[in-house]
């Protein structure tokens, strides 16, 4: 894509588009005094008021540049940066240095529309049901990873290959070092791009045309430790295309980044998680905590057993050493899933926050001058990204006779005869002897682009193939054992799940320790692009332009699991139903048509179509138009309103059928037959899920209307409003919906004394023993909100040169219908099931220079919110305390100084206040404490870094 030049002759700077959007009603006399957080609005005021003084020193004369037209994401028309009827938003290489992001999530996470997305805190997970992990996606909008669509250069990539309910481009395999800019298009655009593009599209856009050599490297450390980064990168370019005919450009990129553990953070003591979230902590304790039946609690309470020596027993969970558990990890908390008479685990302790990882990646590109307009390029990627996970120690439970357990053996328990089911002692134990669990997850990109581009005739045309992949290779590294044997070494004494084992016990969990790669998958994309433009003739007000294109792309998505996990002998990591192997594939059609009418000097229309075809699941047309008003060149008014889609994934089409678990719910009947006793009547239900290759697209409507204003060459201000109608989701009904509507959902609901074959069949016991979750087009979700962006530019004073720029997203509304006919339900400012839309979001930047020096401070600010309030206390029936969740800002500062014409230094300092995340009492997320999808678990950081450049 050819470098866009800023500064247009008889323009102001409409052709310098901003790099984010955002709004803050504390700039607008008109905006209800509410509508923002009171923070959020004295910050803005704040940087109105440093604009306006900083704006008041002498004015810089514009540059006379020409400008050159150039595509620009969200159009396949070459245009003026700008002047589109669509907002398009900009990331300079140079923003991206000076907010310390040196991955392609870490630059996402400066995008105020960007929320919800997947991210390493996010992926961390253990004990089964791994879905995904390892995925870094962006969420613009919140309306789901898979309605975002990413692109590289203008093209697609494969998406994450492991199948899962997500569908999106793994953020690791984006080189961030290679990048000259970002292009984020917030707006739908399935009528250019086709599927994915219905919350907006993020392009990647690589330098090209670079000559010369130069080295970055930087060196990261947080302030308590851990979580250190290094980076290294070399970039080298050769040919000048103008004159020397060709042009060839790589660089390779290195990250490693170290593990952050829970104990290396004093805010996880400061969250008083024992104290606050005692439910949701573990009843798998070191020493192990026993599981009574409901026979074997009776009979010990008739026999005034007491696990202290002075109360009775009240519950079926005990411990033998109660009260005296063994801390920091197994805690005595009467108010915890251990309960009065057992202990409680603290897996808080026994965690990491951020896994260590590492990158390795090579982009490069050639560009050859055939002659005649026409170039030849090629493109190479190769990514290798890996991530080791560590989570808490093994669990099990482990079944003894109570012939091994002298406490119980002298209690009427062991006099039963040796046929009697409750001889048999369940027993709740953490494995700390086996260590914790490792999980080493590794993400390969490949991606090969060949192309022409150029002019011939009147036609500006490119055309490529492009062939993509992404492989995925799960390890279960360490801490994972072989189950038979492990359940053997319990009930034969060998183990000892009530203190520490003996050397032969240490042996025989060594001699179990598993190594296998129980997961792999790989997702294909193969695709031939072609598009052309050209000059139809004159309206009044200016040259018709028309662009046409068709693509065809074959998918294929392939998952194999190991011997191993499909006999499902991993302890720790069971394979319930995950354990099928799939090879799935299909082929896309599609065609599209975009024009460009002048219809006076100050209006343009734009309209645009796309047909797409697949295979499986049937056609879509999306048509969209925008519409330009520019009667003066310091502003316009800009319009736009179209229709997407999302298909179907093919995991959403075949994924095989898979087991889980529901967070811990009340079920209704089974309350209304216990006295609603909620320590009775709510827990993990079992569920298991179902894809469907019925499925068709998700559709939507988008509109948007903005206004830009250009006063001065200081001044930049633009104010958007949009709306995102999405229909026919592609979704589940959420287990805690069905259980809300029992009645409704019956058949989906089956039950112990329900004889159909699928359970152990209990006349007596009307409890849950499957919840079918069947993936469905089903539902409605309404999005809308407002950015704005005010920025300053190139302000001289006698103390330098300035800029800024505050940019966020104000959400109004977002709403989601779980199924037809059910009432919509918000998560604007709310957390509900999966995650928050905080009504709030800002990025503010403030930038300073003055000969070899430069500065730069910014904040990025998220809204506080309503927290989930719904985690329930198995033990006690009670129901976590209401909270809401503070908001969360953090400020950065880097300075820069030009020692040489060749070398530069650099020194930045992340979140310069050392802000923890806020407490949370989401249940959603293994990480308990806070929201791990948009904090930063880091503390403050401080980066040195170096870049050397021979030209």
């Amino acid at each position: 894509m050819p470098t866009r030049r800023r500064g247009a002759p008889g323009a102001r700077a409409l052709a310098q588009s901003p790099s984010r959007s955002a709004l803050c009603p504390a700039l607008r006399h008109e905006a209800p005094p509410h509508a923002l957080p009171r923070q959020a609005c004295a910050c803005a005021w704040a940087a109105a008021a440093l604009l306006a003084g900083l704006c008041a020193g002498p004015a810089t004369a514009q540059s006379g540049t020409g400008a050159q037209r150039v595509v620009i994401t969200g159009s396949a028309l070459k245009t003026l940066e700008g002047e589109t009827a669509l907002p398009v938003q900009t990331l300079t290489r140079e923003e991206i240095g000076k907010a310390g992001a040196t991955t392609a999530s870490e630059v996402l996470a400066l995008v105020s529309a960007n929320t919800k997305g997947l991210t390493d805190g996010v992926s961390i997970s253990t004990g089964g049901y791994r879905d995904q992990t390892g995925l870094n996606a962006a969420n613009l909008r919140g309306i789901g990873v898979s309605s975002t669509l990413v692109l590289l250069n203008g093209r697609r990539l494969a998406n994450f290959a492991s199948p899962g309910d997500d569908a999106g481009v793994d953020l690791h395999n984006i080189p961030a070092a290679a990048l000259d800019r970002v292009e984020v298009l917030l707006d739908g655009a399935s009528a250019l791009y086709g599927t994915d593009a219905v919350g907006g599209v993020i392009n990647f856009i690589t330098r090209s045309d670079y000559q010369g050599l130069e080295l970055n490297a930087s060196v990261s450390r947080t302030r308590e430790g851990g979580a250190g980064k290094r980076t290294a990168s070399l970039a080298a370019g050769a040919g000048e295309l103008g004159r020397d005919g060709f042009n060839v450009f790589g660089v390779l990129d290195l990250q490693r980044t170290d593990a952050l553990s829970t104990s290396q953070r004093r805010f996880i003591s400061d969250l008083r998680i024992p104290e606050r979230l005692p439910h949701l902590l573990s009843s798998y304790t070191s020493p192990g905590n026993i599981r009574l039946s409901g026979s074997q609690r009776d009979l010990l309470q008739a026999e005034g057993f007491s696990t202290n020596g002075v109360d009775v027993i009240q519950n079926r969970t005990i411990n033998l050493s109660a009260p005296d558990c063994q801390a920091p990890h197994s805690l005595y908390l009467p108010q915890g899933v251990g309960g009065v008479d057992g202990c409680t685990y603290d897996y808080m302790r026994d965690v990491e926050l951020a896994p260590r990882s590492e990158s390795l990646s090579l982009l490069t590109r050639g560009t050859l001058d055939l002659g005649g307009g026409t170039q030849l390029f090629a493109e190479a990627l190769l990514a290798r990204a890996k991530t080791y996970y560590v989570g808490t120690s093994n669990r099990v439970n482990a079944d003894l006779d109570v012939s091994l357990i002298p406490r119980l053996a002298a209690t009427g328990l062991g006099a039963l005869a040796e046929d009697d089911e409750d001889r048999i002692i369940t027993v709740r134990t953490r494995i700390l002897e086996a260590g914790r669990r490792q999980s080493e997850l590794t993400s390969t990109a490949q991606r090969w682009v060949l192309g022409l581009s150029g002019a011939s005739g009147a036609w500006d045309y490119d055309a490529a193939l492009t062939h993509s992949v992404n492989g995925v290779k799960d390890r279960d590294a360490h801490g994972y054992l072989l189950y038979t044997p492990l359940m053997d070494g319990y009930a034969s004494g060998v183990l000892n799940p009530f203190g520490q084992m003996d050397a032969a016990g240490r042996a025989y969990l060594d001699s179990l320790q598993v190594d296998d790669v129980a997961r792999r998958a790989k997702g294909t994309l193969d695709s031939v692009d072609a598009k052309a433009s050209r000059q139809l003739g004159r309206l009044s007000g200016g040259p018709v332009q028309l662009a046409l294109g068709a693509e065809l792309r074959r998918e294929r998505a392939w998952f194999k699991p190991s011997e191993l996990l499909v006999s499902d002998e991993i302890q720790g990591d069971p394979s319930p139903g995950d354990g099928q192997a799939t090879d799935q594939r299909r082929r896309v059609a599609a065609a599209f048509g975009e024009l460009a009418l002048p219809l006076a000097p100050a209006w343009l229309l734009q309209l645009a179509v796309r047909h797409d075809h697949y295979q499986q699941v049937g056609g879509t047309t999306n048509p969209k138009a925008g519409l330009r008003f520019q009667p003066a060149p310091e502003w316009l008014l800009r319009a736009s309103a179209g229709t997407g889609f999302r298909a179907p994934s093919l995991s959403d089409l075949y994924r095989p059928a898979r087991a889980g678990q529901t967070s811990v719910l009340p079920d209704p009947v089974y309350c209304a037959d216990n006295d609603n006793d909620y320590s009775v009547c709510a827990d993990n239900w079992d569920t298991a899920h179902f894809s469907n290759p019925r499925l068709k697209p998700e559709r939507s409507r988008q509109f948007s209307l903005g206004l830009v204003m250009d006063p001065s060459r200081h001044w930049f201000v633009s104010l958007d409003w949009w709306a995102i109608h999405k229909r026919d989701l592609i979704s589940e009904i959420g287990e805690d919906v069905i259980l809300a509507n029992p009645a409704k959902y019956a058949g989906l609901i089956h039950r112990y004394n329900e004889d159909e074959g699928l359970c152990d069949y209990d006349p007596d016991d009307s409890s849950i023993c499957l919840i079918e979750l069947h993936k469905a087009n089903r539902g409605k979700e309404v999005v809308r909100g407002l950015d704005l962006v005010v920025q300053l530019r190139g302000a001289r004073t006698a103390w330098g040169e300035w800029g800024a720029k505050l940019a966020g997203t104000q959400v109004l509304s977002a709403k989601r219908q779980t199924a037809p006919g059910d009432p919509y339900v918000s998560n604007l400012g709310r957390f509900v099931t999966d995650g928050v839309v905080q009504r709030w979001r800002h990025r503010l930047s403030v930038d300073w220079g003055h000969g070899a020096w430069a500065a730069s401070l910014g904040n990025t600010y998220s809204a506080g919110y309503t927290d989930q309030n719904s985690a329930i206390d198995t033990d006690s029936g009670s129901v976590v305390a209401a909270n809401r969740v503070k908001a969360y800002s953090l400020w950065d500062a880097s300075a820069s100084w030009q020692a040489t014409p060749q070398l530069r230094l650099r020194l930045g300092v992340q979140n310069l206040r050392d802000t923890a995340p806020p407490y949370s009492n989401q249940a959603y997320h293994f990480i308990n404490g806070y929201d791990p999808s948009y904090t930063d678990p880091r503390g403050r950081t401080t980066t040195l870094g170096l870049q050397l450049a021979l030209r």
